[in-house]
């Protein structure tokens, strides 16, 4: 029980947690605005909510309405998340990458180290690999 309790409290589980809760409340912020402002603004004529769009086959209704109400929020909640986390990331990483490149390589004559755009080894004297 010790060791399940240690599992539950470490940070990486409980900023899982949070980000999990956080997630589902953007995701019904995505859906209401959608459904409120987007769909009315892109509608069929007279058709407001899209949710309201069915047909029926056999007795049986398909709600394809509402179905076009969430493809259109997951499309806009996947374009939010690129633009807002996986596009700034990326340049980040990029950056930090950009910003770790080795400054200096080994002569593999002598195995010195010179800085990497040396075209003749300072130790050895003797021409290296750009």
């Amino acid at each position: 029980m010790k060791d399940f309790k240690a599992f539950l409290m470490r940070g990486n589980v409980v900023e899982l947690a949070i980000a999990v809760v956080v997630g589902v409340a953007f995701g019904a912020v995505i859906t209401a605005f959608v459904r409120d402002l987007i769909t009315p603004l892109i509608s069929i004529p007279g058709k407001a909510n899209f949710a309201s769009l069915h047909f029926t086959v056999n007795g049986s209704t398909f709600f394809y309405g509402d179905f076009i109400n969430y493809v259109v929020a997951f499309v806009i909640l996947a374009a939010v998340i690129f633009f807002a986390v996986v596009r700034p990331l990326s340049k980040l990483v990029a950056r930090r990458q950009a910003e770790a490149a080795p400054t200096t390589k080994t002569c593999e004559h002598c195995t010195s180290t010179i800085p990497v755009a040396a075209r003749v080894c300072s130790f050895c004297t003797r021409d290296v690999a750009v």
